[in-house]
């Protein structure tokens, strides 16, 4: 049996949990949320990286999905409820295939009758507004996690890619993840400066998750995990969840990528935009400056590193397909999760250690999460502090 006939085995049994996955907001730019037009049943390949039938053959057996609103719209709230309305609307449409979760329990439901669990992730604390009462609202719709910071700033927290604003998290942001461990929603540290992942670890009872970020040491990009952060997961709980955009695991792609990015700007479109008139104007730089091309290997050395000093109980998937325009070779769509769990065991990670990466500590953290807002809930009532109150 070949390593790939072995890694699609053990993803029978145990399926990927990945971190975010931004076809919402693809569907929105792409189609406006029309369903029919972009019909995630059949494939998809021309418009997306995402589809039930290559989220099967990939192995994915829940999927956090992206409530992804760009953190430079004036009124963020209303989009990011559209885009919670958006995964709904997949939920209803494809119940065979997909089941909303809630809870660790729901993961474990969904998996045993063979459905793909939904789960929802807000990527960025502007999706709030700075209202304690609007991030438990979106609790109450079902969101999960929520990413503190997306590449800007937000009052309270500092970005991984934005100047440094409260040197980390002001008493607001730490109010904010002292109400998130009390409602069971998942403290998300990508996206955020190390200065706020260490803030964040000093004030959470609860496990943090990096829902979609790599290692620092392999690819010095902001975006990417200090090894001083990394070694704190273990006494956290949490869990970094490894992900394959190629300008945050490949140091060749850094470069490349901002010289790219301000091409876009430079045709008046915004650098993460992955329409069909981005992805034109992408094409063209890329003939004229040949891309560096990351591999199932580049992503494989971030994890073998990131098990060093974390260890593997700590360690997870967040792919971020469909929010990136560019993928390694052989993770190309969400199809490709068996070619890396081919690469891992080539390399000798065990079968119990897989188990782990691809399922086991992602329903863990979640379980853990639920566990710690138990006993808040039992101690204390909701915060309705507000930012004048705590930050002047």
């Amino acid at each position: 049996m070949t390593s790939l006939d072995q890694a699609r085995e053990l993803l029978r049994e145990f399926p990927v949990v990945d971190g975010h996955n931004d076809l919402p907001w693809a569907l929105r730019n792409q189609v406006r949320y029309d369903l029919d037009a972009r019909d995630i049943a059949v494939h998809q390949n021309a418009h997306l990286h995402t589809d039930i039938p290559r989220l099967r053959e990939g192995g994915v057996g829940a999927q956090y999905w992206s409530v992804y609103v760009r953190s430079d719209l004036p009124d963020p709230v209303p989009t990011t409820l559209e885009q919670i309305d958006c995964v709904r609307q997949l939920l209803a449409r494809y119940p065979r295939d997909l089941a909303p979760a809630l809870t660790a329990a729901d993961m474990e439901s969904a998996r045993a009758e063979g459905r793909i669990a939904s789960l929802m992730g807000a990527e960025g604390g502007h999706s709030i507004a700075n209202s304690l009462g609007t991030l438990r609202g979106l609790y109450a719709l079902g969101v999960r996690y929520m990413t503190l910071t997306h590449n800007d700033n937000v009052a309270w927290a500092d970005s991984a890619t934005d100047e440094p604003g409260v040197g980390g998290l002001s008493a607001f942001g730490r109010e904010v993840v002292r109400e998130m461990n009390r409602e069971g929603m998942l403290v998300d540290l990508s996206h955020v400066a190390a200065t706020t992942m260490r803030d964040a670890l000093d004030t959470s009872t609860a496990p943090v998750i990096f829902s979609h970020s790599s290692s620092r040491a392999v690819c010095d990009h902001p975006r990417n995990i200090p090894d001083d952060v990394l070694e704190r997961l273990p006494a956290n709980g949490g869990v970094a969840m490894v992900t394959f955009v190629p300008k945050f695991v490949l140091q060749a792609a850094v470069d490349w990528t901002a010289a790219a990015d301000d091409n876009m700007r430079a045709h008046g479109l915004h650098h993460l935009e992955t329409t069909a008139e981005a992805m034109k104007v992408h094409r063209a730089f890329e003939e004229l400056n040949p891309r560096p091309i990351a591999t199932v290997s580049t992503v494989a050395d971030h994890l073998d590193h990131m098990r060093e000093v974390a260890g593997v109980d700590h360690l997870g998937i967040g792919g971020d397909y469909d929010g990136t325009a560019f993928t390694p070779d052989g993770l190309s769509d969400v199809s490709g999760y068996p070619n890396l769990i081919a690469e891992l065991l080539d390399r000798g990670w065990s079968r119990t250690d897989l188990a782990k990466l691809t399922w086991r500590n992602a329903v863990r953290v979640l379980g853990a999460a639920e566990d710690v807002a138990r006993e808040l809930r039992a101690t204390r009532g909701p915060s309705n502090a507000t930012i004048e109150s705590l930050d002047g």
